[in-house]
């Protein structure tokens, strides 16, 4: 990545929270990679800070222990100028850079820029991934019934991309297209758009949202080299304003491994009804189903699961 220095010898490490820090905890680890957004502790910090703070402009104290407690941000700009660290140094994203813009990270041309490389390039790392029946399905990640799925990151943003069954019910594609930079997505429209061949296909957005980032690599060369589908296989980036009420609609954990197990299931019945028993390798079904099915299932395969 030009003009970064990243610091790759960290990135599987694990490091102090934010609130540690800055001083504002003793000690606490963090072991969700900073995606604060999802991240419960964070939560219950930062209202915790909100409300001394509301009681602080009113002129009162709070006596209790957590009434010393205050955001995070408000901490680091106790510190000399040379000692606050960039949020980004604090991740361990970059070595050390002082920040020059009080933690407004939203005003920073450098925070834009790094968010702009960074976030293009960088590879979701599942933390654990379960198999079922040959289907993979990360921990940590939703799942939208029309076969995406997201990722949650930081301020409201998360990661989009196509899940495992999706890709493999659909074989090599020659062709993916998404929505444009700033385009307005919503929850359950078709979004990502699919070629193989002369047959197309659309996965719908699992959240609403506006596009911020799209992944080149995905876009650009979807047959030039393999990609995985929950790590550099993604293919937006979408900034929402109403997370919370989208996840709604979204399976994680038991959940989505019970749906996808059903949609296994009722992918063996339609292979069956289509072509009847199908060999599969070691009992599962290969990276290519339609491939081996009739070129006139496209549309039934098309309707029945996306």
């Amino acid at each position: 990545m030009k003009g970064l220095s990243i610091n790759k010898d960290m990135k599987n490490r694990f490091f102090e929270c934010l609130w540690t820090q800055a001083g504002v905890v003793q000690h606490k680890i963090c072991h969700s990679d900073f995606q604060c957004v999802s991240c419960q502790f964070d939560k219950a910090m930062t209202r915790v800070s909100e409300k001394n703070r509301r009681f602080r402009k009113q002129g009162l104290t709070l006596k209790s222990r957590g009434g010393r407690i205050v955001f995070w941000k408000e901490k680091m700009r106790e510190k000399p100028p040379g000692k606050r660290p960039c949020l980004h140094s604090m991740k361990g994203r970059i070595q050390f850079r002082t920040c020059i813009n009080e933690y407004q990270c939203g005003n920073c041309e450098f925070d834009q820029y790094f968010d702009d490389q960074h976030v293009v390039h960088a590879v979701v790392t599942p933390i654990d991934v379960t198999d079922i029946h040959g289907f993979k399905i990360p921990q940590g990640y939703y799942l939208h019934r029309g076969h995406a799925w997201i990722k949650v990151e930081e301020d409201s943003e998360v990661r989009v991309g196509m899940d495992d069954f999706s890709l493999r019910m659909l074989g090599p594609l020659d062709e993916i297209k998404a929505p444009l930079l700033g385009k307005v997505v919503s929850q359950g429209n078709k979004s990502i758009h699919l070629r193989r061949g002369n047959k197309e296909a659309a996965v719908v957005s699992p959240v609403s949202g506006i596009v911020t980032a799209l992944n080149p690599d995905m876009l650009s060369s979807v047959k030039k080299k393999g990609h995985t589908s929950y790590t550099d296989g993604w293919v937006m980036r979408i900034h929402t304003d109403n997370l919370r009420e989208n996840l709604k609609s979204l399976m994680i954990g038991d959940e989505a491994e019970s749906f996808l197990s059903e949609e296994i299931d009722a992918l063996y019945q339609f292979i069956e009804a289509e072509k009847g028993p199908l060999a599969a390798d070691g009992g599962q079904l290969g990276h290519d189903i339609y491939g081996n099915l009739p070129e006139s299932s496209w549309e039934r395969l098309i309707t029945k699961f996306l």
